[in-house]
C-alpha cells in the first residue's frame, strides 16, 4: 500500500473500533477508564522529566501527543482528508512520520479495545483489574510492536528537525491548513518539530530520550507479563502516586 492508502487503512480501523465504542455503551466506558489510567501510568513513570530539564518538552509532547487519553478524531479525520495528497505536500520523511503515527494510533487503539473488553467481570482494585486484563489479552508481541513503533516516531521526529527550510514551510503552511481544516495536523507537526530541535540540543540529544523511554518501557511490560501479581499492584499504586 502506498502512503494514502496506509493512513486510510489504519484511520478506517481506529474509526470501526470507535462505532462498537458508541453502539455499546460500557464497552465505550470501559476504553476511557483503560486509556485515563495509561495517561497516569506514563505521567508518573516519567513524573521526573516532566518536572522540568531538557527533556521535560518531549516527555509532555509523548504525553499528550502518544500517551493521552483524548479522542483524536479530529486529527484522524485531518490524515484521511489529507493522505492523498501527503507525498506531495510534505517531504517524504514527513509523511512517512504520518503514516507512523496512524499506524501506531491504530494498533493502540486496538489494544485498549482489547483491554477494555478483557476488563468485564473482573473485581478488585483498578491496579488487580488492569493487570489481569492486560494478562487475559495478552499479544506480547503486539505490545513490543508498540513500543518500536513509538520510539520510530522519535527517531523520525528528530531526523525531521534536520531537514533544511522545513521549519519554515511549517509556519508558511499555517495559515493555509487554517483554513483548509487541517489545524490539528498543523498544530502536531509544529509541536513536534519545535520539541526535537530543542532534545537535539540537549546533553544526549533524543537518542538518550529514547533509550530511557525504551528502558523504562520494556521493564514496565515484562514486569505486567511475568511477575506476580502482588509486585505489580504494589509498583503500579507507587508510580500512579508520582503523577502530576
Amino acid at each position: 500500500m502506498n502512503t494514502a492508502e496506509r493512513i486510510r487503512h489504519a484511520v478506517a480501523e481506529v474509526e470501526q473500533l470507535r462505532q462498537e465504542n458508541a453502539a455499546v455503551p460500557r464497552i465505550g466506558a470501559a476504553v476511557a477508564t483503560v486509556k485515563g489510567f495509561q495517561s497516569r501510568r506514563f505521567a508518573g513513570t516519567y513524573a521526573d522529566l516532566l518536572a522540568g530539564g531538557p527533556y521535560a518538552a518531549a516527555a509532555r509532547f509523548f504525553l499528550e501527543e502518544l500517551y493521552n487519553d483524548r479522542d483524536y478524531a479530529e486529527r484522524d479525520a485531518q490524515f484521511v482528508r489529507i493522505a492523498g495528497a501527503m507525498e506531495k505536500l510534505f517531504p517524504r520523511d514527513v509523511a512517512e512520520t504520518a503514516v507512523a503515527l496512524a499506524e501506531l494510533h491504530a494498533l493502540t487503539e486496538s489494544l485498549d479495545h482489547a483491554m477494555a473488553k478483557a476488563m468485564e467481570g473482573l473485581a478488585g482494585s483498578e491496579f488487580a483489574r488492569y493487570i489481569a486484563a492486560w494478562r487475559r489479552v495478552g499479544r506480547r508481541a503486539d505490545r513490543e510492536r508498540q513500543l518500536e513503533r513509538v520510539l520510530a516516531i522519535g527517531v523520525e521526529m528528530a531526523r525531521i528537525t534536520r531537514l533544511p527550510g522545513l521549519r519554515l514551510m511549517l509556519k508558511v503552511m499555517r495559515a493555509p491548513a487554517a483554513a483548509a481544516g487541517l489545524s490539528s495536523l498543523q498544530r502536531f507537526l509544529e509541536a513536534g518539530f519545535d520539541t526535537f530541535a530543542g532534545v537535539g540540543k540537549a546533553p544526549g540529544g533524543v537518542p538518550a530520550f529514547l533509550a530511557i523511554i525504551q528502558e523504562r518501557e520494556q521493564q514496565l511490560m515484562q514486569m505486567l507479563f511475568d511477575s506476580e501479581p502482588v509486585a505489580c499492584e504494589t509498583e503500579l499504586a507507587r508510580t500512579l502516586g508520582q503523577a502530576r
